[in-house]
This record gives structure tokens, C-alpha cells and sequence, in this order.
């Protein structure tokens, strides 16, 4: 190795480390993650409240973390270090501070912050008391300096969140299958904050292409074009086809001739998919399917109706173009196809389902006292431990939101270069006793990405891969900055 290889080498480690990407996600769901969960959840509103009062709500503010504390026996608190937390078999911590603003009968009353639970802090992160800290200071705190950090400390044990490796999601895939009657099949994992709703496109032998999404099984998707608001069917025709002759249009057109408003269509649609109460009724359910889980990465309202019908023809064009031969099926083990859940994302799915159940206890906890007749503040019916207990429960053993087990690991430390190798592992959610061999065989979009050498033997085999030494995981783009960019570039945005 030449001198300047060795220069370039030296600066690559010593800037970016092996960890980086890890850190910068725990700090994204930190400084970002953290407060958009909260800002979903918005407002709660207790269906019991006081009798002198006409409306309470109760709106969630800011969410913010503290520095890493310890609670003594007599109740004092004080910094926590992570060498303290390994020899006295603590959780290397910080504790979640939230906003509650009372609104009774329109008026802001109260606005009390209080400690709703404590989150586990990756080391070395600039949440970290270990952030900026020079060799000397590291040693001082019983530290090594040349520990790359991006792991956790729970109950004195060092735990990894490795990384997990999934199909990206909003993205559109069409592939074909043998089992089934259509001969290909297009799927798309809508997702938006806890929605994940798969919506699949199939074309049985009577050339109708059905739509299937949530409890919504096989709707003509012009059916569900026209309850989307998109009536015109020369519009429909010039929207999928653009210069494509796709013969089986006609006949889906054909198919749905008699509807002609979206209200008619979204009758037909209740009546497919088994709601049997009366008209109205009918229409406000199907119309709250629709807006809340088709797409639901597009809009969760119905300003997003023309939208959502329009990227429904995007897909039913692709669709067509697949299963014609004008273009290739997708090949879902190319990594463009794929997307790593690191830390924070793994924390955020964490947090946001332990937040969920902290606002049903509260709401619990608030709804019993008034019962008895008394007004409570909320700073006294938040229990702190449930959301703590819940997030060190799922650190300590792996075992996460959604079934999913191994995602935290005891990290080990039988030499340096294994403890590397565990920071940069990746894994397949498929089960290891199954086949899965095209999951499992090197992919030429690998190269540069994943280890092509690093992979136990036996059945978790090609499941279970490390980082390339040099990968850099690419960052989420802001959704506003990207639309910007479009219109000035003379795209217009279609409004509902």
C-alpha cells in the first residue's frame, strides 16, 4: 500500500467511521422521528369528561430528550456515564420529555411538561456524554478511544439493533407467478407513519384488472377509478395507454360503462366488498377505506382522491407493460428494490407503538378520576414506567413490533474485529428454515454494498451479510424540497 493510500484510508476511518450511518439515524429519529410520531398522534380527546364542561381536548406538543441520568435509591438523579452503566448493570439513558397543552371549552388551561419514559442513548452520539470528548478524557471515563460507539447499553449489556433488510416501500413491483390464476402479479407496500397496506394488481382470464387492498379483495380498477373521482372514460383511456395499444382496456372500460359519478361507483364498491347497512352509510364507510388505506403514502384525505387515481393508472400502465412484454419484470432481489431499517427506524416502529399505549393508559388513568368527580391535570396521569418498560423490554430480548425476533443482539466482544463486523451486520427478515434461494445467492448489485465473502454457513446463509467496509447508507430526501425542486423544473402537481 502506497503512502497516499495510506493518508486516504487513515482519513476515511477517522471521519466517517464504521458506525456512521448508524449514529446519524438514531440522531434523524431523535431530532425528527420522534416529534413527527407525536405530531401524528396530535390531539386526544377523552369521550368522559367533567360535567360543567362542554369540550376537552388535549393537544401533544413538543417531545425533546434530556442527558443520561441515573436515579438513585433516595431519589436523587445525576449523569450517567457508560462505563458506570456496564459495571453497575444499568440502562445507559435519557429521559422523554412531552408537552401536554389542556384546551377546556376552546381555552388553553394548562400546559405542563412532563417525563413520559426514558430512551436508550447510542453511544457516541451527539446525545451521547461521550461526544466530544478527547483520547485523554475517554481514558479518564474508562473509555477505549477507539471504540466506534453505535450500540446501546440495557441493564449493563452491550446490544447492537442490526440492521434489517426490507422490500422498499411505495415502491411498484410486477412479477410473474406460477400459482394463482393471473399470470402476473404487481404489488406495493403503501406506507405512512404505522400504515403498511399491500395493494395488489391482478388480471384474471376475463382480462379485467383487479385492485386489492386492506379488506378491498379483486375491485375493478376502473371501478375504483371512478369512485376516486376520475369519471371521464377517454381520460382514463389516454391516462394508462400514451402511444400503448392494450387491447383488454376496452373491456374493462365495458366493465363499469353504467357508472358515471363517483358516488354510484363507491355504491358498487360497499356492496363488493360486504357492507350491507343503508346507502348512507355505505358510502361514508367506503369513502373512509378509501381515504385512509388506499395509498395512503399519497393522502389520507379526499382533496387526494384525483391523485391517488392518477398513480393508480401509473401503476395499471406498468402493469400492463410488464404482462405485453414491452418491459422486463422487476427482480425484487436487486437492491434498488430494497431498503435497510436502521436503528432509528427500528426505534421509531418501537416507539410509536409504545406511545400508542401510553395515550390509551392515559386516557384510561384520566377517564377513571373523573368518574369519581374530580378534574385531574395530565401531569399526574401519565405513568412514566409503561413506555419505559416497553422499550427496555424490546432491547433487552429482540423481540419486536411486529413478531419480528433478533433485531437487538448482545454484541460481541471476542475481539475488536468481531465487534466491527456486528456493527455492520444485516439482516433478511425471510425464515432461515425455508429455501429462499434467489434471496440467498450474490446479487450483482452487491458489489460495493454487502460483503460478498462475510456469511455464516448453514441454513442462514446469504440471510444474514455485513456492510461493505466503505458503504455508506444514502439518507431519506425531504418529500418538500424534492416537490420544490419538480416545479421549478415546470412540473405542476395535480390537485384534487
Amino acid at each position: 500500500m502506497n503512502k497516499a493510500s495510506r493518508i486516504l484510508l487513515k482519513s476515511i476511518f477517522k471521519d466517517k467511521g464504521l458506525v456512521d450511518s448508524s449514529i446519524k439515524s438514531f440522531e434523524w429519529f431523535v431530532d425528527e422521528g420522534m416529534q413527527q410520531i407525536v405530531d401524528q398522534v396530535g390531539t386526544i380527546e377523552p369521550t368522559i369528561i367533567p360535567p360543567n364542561v362542554e369540550e376537552l381536548k388535549v393537544v401533544l406538543g413538543e417531545v425533546r430528550i434530556g442527558k443520561p441520568i441515573t436515579i438513585e435509591a433516595e431519589g436523587s438523579e445525576r449523569l450517567l456515564y457508560p462505563s458506570e452503566a456496564r459495571i453497575r448493570n444499568l440502562t445507559y439513558a435519557a429521559p422523554i420529555f412531552l408537552t401536554f397543552k389542556t384546551y377546556v371549552d376552546g381555552k388553553l388551561t394548562e400546559t405542563v411538561e412532563r417525563n413520559i419514559g426514558m430512551l436508550p442513548i447510542m453511544l457516541r452520539s451527539k446525545y451521547c456524554l461521550l461526544r466530544g470528548l478527547s483520547k485523554d478524557e475517554l481514558i479518564e471515563k474508562g473509555e477505549d478511544p477507539y471504540d466506534p460507539g453505535g450500540y446501546f447499553i440495557i441493564n449493563g449489556t452491550e446490544r447492537v439493533l442490526v440492521a434489517v433488510e426490507d422490500l422498499a416501500p411505495n415502491h411498484f413491483t410486477v412479477q410473474s407467478t406460477s400459482t394463482g390464476p393471473s399470470k402476473y402479479v404487481g404489488k406495493i407496500f403503501s406506507t405512512f407513519g404505522s400504515y403498511r397496506i399491500p395493494t395488489t394488481l391482478e388480471q384474471l382470464n376475463d382480462g379485467i384488472v383487479y385492485v386489492s387492498f386492506s379488506r378491498a379483495n379483486r375491485i375493478p380498477f376502473v371501478l375504483l377509478l371512478k369512485a376516486l373521482g376520475m369519471t371521464n372514460d377517454q381520460e382514463i383511456m389516454e391516462s394508462i395507454s400514451r402511444g400503448y395499444d392494450f387491447p383488454e382496456l376496452v373491456a374493462n372500460l365495458y366493465e363499469a360503462v353504467e357508472v358515471k359519478d363517483s358516488e354510484e361507483a363507491m355504491d358498487k364498491i360497499s356492496k363488493l366488498i360486504g357492507i350491507n347497512q343503508s346507502r348512507e352509510v355505505r358510502l361514508e364507510r367506503t369513502a373512509n377505506l378509501i381515504d385512509n388505506l388506499f395509498l395512503p403514502h399519497v393522502g389520507r384525505d379526499e382533496k387526494y382522491r384525483l391523485m391517488k387515481a392518477h398513480n393508480l393508472c401509473r401503476l395499471v400502465r406498468s402493469f400492463l407493460l410488464v404482462s405485453h412484454g414491452y418491459l422486463p419484470e422487476d427482480d425484487k432481489d436487486h437492491y434498488k428494490n430494497k431498503r435497510l431499517k436502521l436503528a432509528g427506524e427500528l426505534l421509531a416502529d418501537l416507539f410509536q407503538s409504545s406511545l400508542t399505549t401510553l395515550i390509551n393508559d392515559v386516557l384510561y388513568n384520566f377517564q377513571r378520576i373523573v368518574k369519581r368527580g374530580k378534574f385531574p391535570s395530565f401531569s399526574v396521569v401519565v405513568r412514566n414506567q409503561l413506555l419505559t418498560s416497553r422499550i427496555y423490554s424490546a432491547m433487552a430480548t429482540g423481540n419486536w413490533v411486529g413478531g419480528r425476533t433478533g433485531i437487538s443482539q448482545r454484541m460481541m466482544r471476542l475481539n475488536y474485529l468481531e465487534s466491527l463486523s456486528h456493527l455492520q451486520r444485516v439482516v433478511s427478515p425471510l425464515s432461515s428454515s425455508e429455501e429462499n434461494f434467489a434471496a440467498r445467492e450474490l446479487h450483482g448489485t452487491h458489489f460495493g454494498r454487502l460483503c460478498p465473502v462475510e456469511t455464516p454457513e448453514g441454513t442462514n446463509i446469504g440471510l444474514k451479510k455485513n456492510l461493505a467496509i466503505f458503504a455508506k447508507i444514502s439518507e431519506s430526501s425531504d418529500e418538500a424540497s424534492v416537490l420544490s425542486s419538480l416545479s421549478n423544473i415546470g412540473l405542476k402537481r395535480i390537485d384534487g
